[in-house]
C-alpha cells in the first residue's frame, strides 16, 4: 500500500499541492538493482526503511522493536539554494514492546535535512536523525537510537538477498497500477546488539524484517487504512501480506509474498490473501477499537496471529500526524506456533490523511 508510509501527512506539508511538484512516478518493468537500490531516492515523494522484530533478553523474556526512518519531499523550497530550505524531510520512529510494562515504549523525532540536522546517502543505507542512525554495513545493518526511556544499539544480519515484493520490485496497492510502489524486504534477519531499559543494560539476540519502500503516490480513492504482517516463519521462510481497505472493512486490494528458506520469492494473487479479525482491544488514550488477533489465510496456509502484548499502539501525531498500531505478533498453525513478526493496522480511528 503505500503501506505503510501514507502515513506521511507531514502535519501540514503534505497540503502543497502534489500538481505543484514533479515526483518521479512509479513504473512497471524498472529493475532494482543493489547495492544503489539500498540507498534513498530523493526525486521520490516517500521513502521508508523500516525494521520491526523480536528480541530476547539474557532470561529469555521476550520483547518487540521498532525503528523507522522516513524521508519525505515536500514540494517546498526547491528553487531557494539554502541548505536549509525544507525540500528533504526525515521523520523516525522507535519503539520497544515490553510485556513487563503492558504497553510500547516508543519515542519519535524529524527534522529538514541539513548540516547538523538529518541526512541521507543515495548510494547505500544510511539515514540518520540526530543521534539515532540506521546504516548498512559490510557485514549487514546497524541501528542506534536513544530514546526519553530506553536506548539499543542493534546488528541485523541479512540471510539472503533482497526478496523483491510485487513484480520484481513493482509493488501495486490496488487495480489501477498508477498506484505502486518500488518495494523489497529483508527477512530472517539475525539480530544481536545491547538494550537500554530503565537504566540497565543487557544484551540481546534475536530476529527481525526490513522492509525498504519508496513511491510518488497517495492513497487509492476510498481507501481508509491497512492491515499488513511480516513474519519469519520457524522453517527459515518469510511471509508478507497486507491488505488494502475501505471504510467498511472491506479489503480493496491484497498482495503476499512468502519465500521458502533458500528459494525464489512466491508471489499470490489478491484473491488468495484474506484477513479476519477475531478480537478487539480497545484503547483508553485513543479510544480506537483495534484488532489485535487476526485469522489470515495466505494460499492454503491458516495462521492465527496472537499479539505479545494488546496495547501496542502508536501515536505519533507530533511527527507523521497518525496514531497506528504496530506491534510484536506470535504466528500459530492448528494451534502451534510457527513463527513470529509483525503486525501493522492503520485507519482505525480516522482516514489516514495525506493531503
Amino acid at each position: 500500500m503505500q503501506r505503510r508510509r501514507f502515513l506521511l501527512a507531514l502535519a501540514g506539508l503534505a497540503a502543497v499541492p502534489a500538481s505543484a511538484t514533479e515526483f518521479a512516478p512509479v513504473l512497471p518493468g524498472r529493475r532494482l538493482a543493489f547495492p544503489a537500490d539500498h540507498g534513498a531516492h530523493p526525486d521520490f515523494r516517500t521513502e521508508w526503511w523500516y525494521a520491526t522484530g523480536w528480541l530476547k533478553l539474557p532470561d529469555g523474556s521476550p520483547l518487540g522493536f521498532q525503528v523507522t526512518f522516513f524521508r519525505v519531499r515536500t514540494g517546498l523550497g526547491e528553487g531557494n539554494p539554502s541548505a536549509f530550505a525544507p525540500r528533504q524531510l526525515i521523520l523516525a520512529h522507535a519503539a520497544i514492546a515490553d510485556p513487563h510494562l503492558g504497553r510500547l515504549r516508543h519515542d519519535e523525532r524529524s527534522a529538514r535535512v541539513g548540516p547538523g540536522h538529518a541526512d541521507f546517502d543515495t548510494g547505500t543505507t544510511r539515514v540518520w536523525l540526530g543521534d539515532w542512525r540506521f546504516e548498512l554495513g559490510p557485514k549487514g545493518y546497524h541501528a542506534r537510537i536513544q530514546g526519553a526511556d530506553f536506548a539499543y544499539q542493534l546488528d541485523l544480519q541479512p540471510d539472503g538477498p533482497p526478496l523483491l515484493q510485487g513484480q520484481a520490485g513493482f509493488s501495486r496497492k490496488a487495480a489501477n497500477p498508477r498506484h505502486a510502489s518500488y518495494y523489497y524486504s529483508r527477512p530472517q534477519l539475525r539480530v544481536s546488539g545491547q538494550l537500554t531499559l530503565d537504566g540497565t543494560t543487557r544484551p540481546v539476540t534475536g530476529q527481525a524484517w526490513l522492509d525498504h519502500e519508496w513511491s510518488s503516490e497517495l492513497m487509492p480513492e476510498g481507501a481508509q487504512g491497512w492491515d499488513w504482517i511480516g513474519l519469519n516463519l520457524d522453517d527459515g521462510s518469510g511471509l508478507m501480506a497486507f491488505r488494502l481497505r475501505d471504510a467498511a472493512g472491506k479489503a480493496l486490494w491484497s498482495a503476499a509474498t512468502i519465500r521458502p528458506a533458500g528459494q525464489i520469492g512466491q508471489v499470490l494473487p489478491p484473491e488468495a490473501v484474506h484477513f479476519t479479525p477475531l478480537r478487539q482491544w480497545h484503547s483508553p488514550r485513543s479510544g480506537i477499537d483495534w484488532p489485535v488477533v487476526w485469522g489470515v489465510q495466505v494460499g492454503g496456509r491458516h495462521f492465527e496471529l496472537q499479539p505479545l502484548i494488546d496495547d501496542q499502539e502508536l501515536d505519533s501525531r507530533r511527527s507523521t500526524g497518525a496514531i497506528y498500531w504496530e506491534g510484536a505478533v506470535r504466528a500459530l498453525e492448528d494451534g502451534r506456533e510457527v513463527g513470529r513478526g509483525y503486525l501493522e493496522m492503520t485507519g482505525y480511528g480516522k482516514r489516514i490523511r495525506v493531503g
